[in-house]
């Protein structure tokens, strides 16, 4: 749940802050703040206390993600999964491993692939031309984001400037940059499960893309407490690449208006 859906659910309910502190265990002065704005990015843990006691009758947490085809691999209760469990299903199955819990993935849409292309070739084409030690990769590709064994994540586009943390297995560790393009079944996740999880591994920047709503929201963890908003018609600058590297958003709608048309 977004914290504007936390928000409308607990009005709806009559709760007041001290009832929504009673029952989630997260402290009084804690719950203003996440309700008054004056804290931006809650931590996960906190989230999740919250949705327990905010959510939908008929969510449950983990279980939304799972389908009929993971299902028969799903033999524990979610949060109690580990990676050995991830490297346990089929290489053509498409999951993350988050906090123990397992998400599927659907197929990404067209634009979503080549919104994510795109901007990994520009990323690439300037790392490259400034021979950088930062690696642009594109998904697939696993990222042990917390170096445990409850967490790997795939994010559409990631750039590493610590070349010790790619293995061959994996990347071992926070990435620099990350991107996600969102998707109706992914959003949820990537805009406040991924976004908690990024910023409190170390993650340096995050990109959001919401190709419906042509929006790009970028998170600047380093020096900013707020997201910048952007749109389709902007040029929006990689804060990791000192600012030299520009994305130019409308060239890349140019690309795939074709898309968009009735």
């Amino acid at each position: 749940m977004t914290i504007q859906e936390m928000k409308r659910r607990k009005r709806e309910l009559g709760y007041s802050n001290a009832k929504v502190a009673e029952l989630s265990g997260v402290p009084l002065g804690t719950v203003q703040k996440i309700f008054s704005g004056e804290t931006s990015y809650p931590r996960y843990a906190t989230l999740q206390a919250l949705e327990q006691v905010l959510g939908e009758p008929s969510s449950t947490t983990g279980k939304c993600f799972v389908n009929e085809t993971t299902a028969p691999y799903l033999t524990k209760k979610q949060g109690d999964y580990t990676l050995k469990d991830y490297y346990a299903f089929p290489e053509d199955y498409r999951i993350e491993l988050i906090d123990g819990v397992i998400y599927n993935m659907t197929s990404p849409a067209s634009a979503h692939q080549l919104i994510a292309g795109y901007i990994y070739n520009q990323l690439f084409n300037h790392i490259t031309g400034k021979h950088g030690d930062c690696l642009p990769m594109i998904s697939p590709i696993d990222v042990q984001l917390d170096c445990d064994n409850k967490t790997m994540v795939e994010p559409d586009v990631i750039v590493v400037c610590d070349r010790n943390k790619v293995i061959k297995r994996c990347v071992y560790g926070a990435p620099d940059f990350v991107l996600e393009v969102l998707s109706p079944s992914t959003k949820k996740k990537d805009m406040i499960v991924k976004l908690n999880k990024y910023m409190n591994a170390g993650v340096r920047e995050y990109w959001m893309i919401d190709p419906d709503k042509k929006v790009v929201s970028i998170y600047d963890f380093e020096h900013e407490d707020y997201p910048l908003i952007c749109g389709f018609e902007d040029n929006v600058t990689v804060s990791i690449l000192d600012g030299q590297c520009q994305i130019d958003f409308r060239k890349m709608y140019n690309y795939i208006s074709f898309l968009y048309e009735d």
